[in-house]
């Protein structure tokens, strides 16, 4: 399915996330190529439909309020117009790959979104084939970092979860972490990440594996308590949830160690039963969590718009940001929007955040959070705000 929406002088924003780079050849260097006042073509490759659309809503709205909020409401950078089209990749990678090389083929130089990180590595490597710029969305794989010089990313990425999760124990040399996962590659993907972060940092790293169509917790509980581990981290997704929780309650490990994990969309923050205050959560972003001037303008267009902010609101806000900084200080080459946001330093809803010039990463805060009952609903409440640097991820490549 292909949406296309056009946003001319103060036309608002509309539609979904998640972002690629497509294959076609474009000058990186041709400043002749476009007359100085002619709109700007950008693509938005997302999850309209199938099961990240309710990030790719999240992500869109953010964008949608972040580009009211660097054009000032005008929808204009320096009243040029941007001509943004969006377009649907229903989570599929050849899908996405093959919009992409449809709207490089038809000029378009810029390209930014995508909550899958298969996705969003598969589109950078096109983004360099094409030299094109790439902003990747929520995608949270560390190979986006440094991956080459044509691509970027809003968000944040797998090494600061991690390294955030580290700071509920302090300093990680000689301390035990014990990661509690399903033995699917997203749980052995999360095993050897806390391996390469928290390993790196001097801490002994184990893993329990479960299987996932297993549905009797109780044993695994005792494991992890006889591991006597300094914090267990645990990833883990779909239905068995709920029982993994309420075992890992009922066995005393909440009493025993820390045990953390990553606080997703406001959707989620009534799916941890019983175990639900005991939980510690590293977070990237939930609503209130900044405090700032930006994200108070956020928090104001969304519930304007019927929305909350959510877990990657910040993401496309960011990447409208980045977008007009490009447009606006790049000029129309590829190779001035790189210059545009190497280094590049503002204010946007988490903070002060920096996008490093040596590889791209893009340096943030994040935070630590608990859930508390709020008559029948479960919130969440901030309990620290960790520094960006403290969790920057060492440089890439």
């Amino acid at each position: 399915m292909r949406v296309t929406k056009k946003y001319l002088a103060t036309a608002v924003i509309a539609a979904a996330t998640i972002a690629l780079v497509g294959c076609a050849p474009t000058a990186s260097g041709d400043a002749d190529s476009s007359d100085a006042g002619a709109p700007v073509s950008v693509s938005m490759i997302t999850s309209q439909t199938g099961p990240l659309a309710a990030y790719g809503e999240a992500y869109t709205k953010g964008f949608e309020a972040g580009l009211d909020y660097a054009t000032d409401g005008t929808g204009t950078v320096d009243g040029r117009e941007l001509d943004i089209e969006w377009l649907d990749d229903q989570g599929n990678p050849d899908t996405a790959v093959s919009l992409a090389k449809d709207v490089i083929g038809q000029g378009t130089q810029i390209i930014a979104g995508t909550v899958v990180s298969g996705i969003a590595v598969a589109l950078a490597e096109q983004a360099a084939q094409n030299k094109i710029l790439y902003i990747s969305g929520p995608a949270a794989t560390d190979a986006i970092t440094g991956v080459n010089e044509y691509t970027f990313r809003s968000g944040r990425q797998t090494f600061q979860d991690v390294a955030t999760a580290g700071t509920f124990i302090g300093d990680p040399a000689g301390k035990k972490v014990v990661v509690f996962a399903q033995d699917t590659a997203f749980g052995q993907g999360n095993l050897a990440g806390v391996q390469a972060v928290l390993g790196g940092q001097g801490a002994t790293v184990e893993g329990v594996l479960v299987a996932e169509d297993a549905t009797e917790f109780t044993p695994f509980a005792q494991q992890l308590l006889a591991a006597s581990p300094d914090l267990v981290f645990v990833a883990w997704a779909g239905a068995s949830s709920g029982a993994m929780w309420t075992a890992l309650s009922q066995q005393g490990v909440f009493d025993a160690v820390p045990v953390v994990t990553g606080l997703g969309d406001v959707a989620t923050y009534g799916a941890y039963g019983d175990a639900s205050a005991d939980i510690s959560f590293l977070n990237h972003y939930f609503g209130g969590a900044a405090g700032t001037d930006a994200e108070a303008a956020m928090t104001e267009y969304l519930e304007a718009e019927g929305a909350v902010p959510d877990l990657f609101s910040p993401d496309g806000f960011v990447a409208a940001q980045m977008i007009v900084q490009a447009v606006r200080e790049g000029g129309d080459t590829v190779d001035g929007m790189i210059g545009a946001l190497e280094g590049y330093t503002f204010d946007s809803v988490k903070g002060e955040i920096t996008v490093r010039a040596d590889d791209h990463a893009m340096i943030q805060p994040m935070y630590q959070a608990k859930l508390v009952q709020d008559g029948a609903d479960w919130v969440p409440e901030l309990i620290d705000t960790i520094d960006a640097e403290t969790v920057a991820p060492p440089v890439a490549g």
